[in-house]
Formats: structure tokens, C-alpha cells, sequence
């Protein structure tokens, strides 16, 4: 049976796009007019990194790289009845500041190494495509929590402190890949993490108000020159680790499978 993006709402990790997903009933993705329509009426000041606004059309059949052409025209290419560019649109909808410096840094970077007659992408751009893809903000108000995920003692975090987790952490995604992979999720499903810790008083606020506050400290996190942003700032985090994905983690034992949760590496000296 075919499901609608509306099938995915209510579950785990889609809280951030649970508004716009509950739109759309039919199994039939919205077409790249009705996804312009819906980032002008959720963020109508989204834009590329030039600050041209953001509307989303079909792929051209040639032209500039995907990055320079968001920048140089805020056309977001989009594949009609595609998940992957469908969750795309719907990450420019609540995440469209983080996007924008994104976009900018990409061809920043690029004009940066050109300068400097250095050939390939640079790390700084393979980070933010792996973000791009699969990153999430976790944010929490308790500070070891994050400090246990990111150091990979995921028995202690995601069991021993479960009932703390689940009352001070939220996970946050920003990835379109890690949303379209969370259709039908599989062993290892895996994330690229940004650890925040907040005031208690962050939670109080309204999911919408706490996804722009998050979108707004996100796009600065990512925009900051010192420290630079860097393959080194994300902490892989097993996605169905967090309580409520999967069934299966409501048992300890899930959590003890190396396979899945695995130790941190040591680096060598």
C-alpha cells in the first residue's frame, strides 16, 4: 500500500516538518508550484545565499553545478514524485536560515580554493553536504546527556537515563536524506550530530518558536569562522537509539548489540 508523506506526521524525528507533512493525504508528492507556494506562505523571506528567494523547480537540463544555481537564481532543482528532494523542499520550509548559509559557504569555499588554485570541493564543503544530508540538532537542557552521546556511551544515555533524556533532550532533524531514510528505517541507520545545551526555559516554548530559535542559532553555529565549522564538529548518533523509533530499544539488551552502538574510537597519539 502506497503511504502519504500526512503517514508520517505523528512519528518519531518528523516533529520539525509534522505540520507540513500533515498536508498532504494523497500518496502523490506535491509538485515543485505547490512546494513554492508552501515555503512562501511557512518562510517567505527564505533565500539562496545571494539572497534570491527560494522557489523550487524542475531539474534544468544543463547549467550551473546543484549549489551554484540555488545561489545564483534561488531555484532549488526538484525531481517530481521524489522523497529525497520532496523532504528537501520541506527542510527550506522550517530550517530555510541554516539552508541560506549553507548555500553561501559552498560558494564561498569554492571561490576561496579557486583562489587559491587548490583543485576539489575542500573539507569544509564535504561537511556541509554530509549535514546537508544527515545532520540533527540535538538540544538538551541537561549537559550530560549530550556529553554521554558524544562520547558514545549509548547504554548510559539512551537506558540508565532514559526517563532524563526523554524529559530534557529533543533531536532535531536536519537532514532531508535522514528524514526519506526514516520512511522504512534499517540497522545502523546512523546521523551526524550537533550538540547544543540550553536554558530549562527553552523547552517551554512552542515546538514552532523552539524550531526558528534552533534555525537562528543553527545558521550562526554553521556561519562562525572561528571555530570553523568541520567534519570534526559532528558525532555520529544511531537514530534508532532514541526512545520511541523503533520498539525494539524499549529493552536494554538492544542497546549492548556493538554492531549498532558502537564504542568511540580511540584516537591515535
Amino acid at each position: 500500500m502506497k503511504v502519504a508523506p500526512a503517514d508520517f506526521a505523528a512519528l518519531p524525528l518528523f516533529e520539525s516538518i509534522a505540520g507540513p507533512l500533515s498536508r498532504f493525504v494523497s500518496p502523490a508528492l506535491p509538485d515543485a508550484s505547490q512546494l513554492t507556494a508552501l515555503i512562501g506562505e511557512l518562510a517567505p523571506a527564505a533565500a539562496s545565499g545571494s539572497g534570491r528567494p527560494i522557489r523550487f523547480v524542475l531539474p534544468p537540463d544543463d547549467g550551473p553545478a546543484y549549489e551554484q544555481h540555488i545561489h545564483a537564481t534561488g531555484e532549488v532543482p526538484t525531481r517530481p514524485g521524489d522523497w529525497h528532494d520532496f523532504f528537501n523542499a520541506l527542510a527550506w520550509c522550517v530550517w530555510p536560515r541554516s539552508k541560506s548559509v549553507c548555500n553561501r559557504l559552498h560558494l564561498r569555499e569554492q571561490a576561496d580554493r579557486a583562489a587559491a588554485g587548490l583543485s576539489g570541493r575542500g573539507p569544509l564543503r564535504d561537511a556541509l553536504t554530509q549535514f546537508d544530508e544527515c545532520g540533527i540538532v540535538v538540544v538538551s537542557t541537561d549537559p550530560e546527556i549530550p556529553a554521554l552521546l558524544a562520547a558514545h556511551a549509548w547504554e548510559e544515555a539512551f537506558w540508565l537515563r532514559r526517563a532524563r533524556l526523554l524529559e530534557s533532550t529533543r533531536f532535531m532533524i536536519f537532514g532531508h536524506g535522514s528524514w526519506e531514510q526514516l520512511r522504512a528505517p534499517f540497522f545502523g541507520l546512523c546521523a551526524k550530530a550537533l550538540y547544543r545545551v540550553v536554558d530549562v526555559a527553552w523547552l517551554t516554548l512552542p515546538s514552532a518558536e523552539r524550531q526558528r530559535e534552533t534555525d537562528v542559532w543553527l545558521a550562526g553555529r554553521l556561519g562562525e569562522s572561528r571555530p570553523a565549522f568541520g567534519k570534526s564538529d559532528l558525532s555520529p548518533l544511531p537514530l534508532l537509539g532514541i526512545p520511541g523509533v523503533t520498539p525494539d530499544n524499549a529493552r536494554r539488551d538492544y542497546y549492548l548489540d556493538r554492531g549498532q552502538f558502537r564504542p568511540r574510537r580511540r584516537r591515535s597519539a
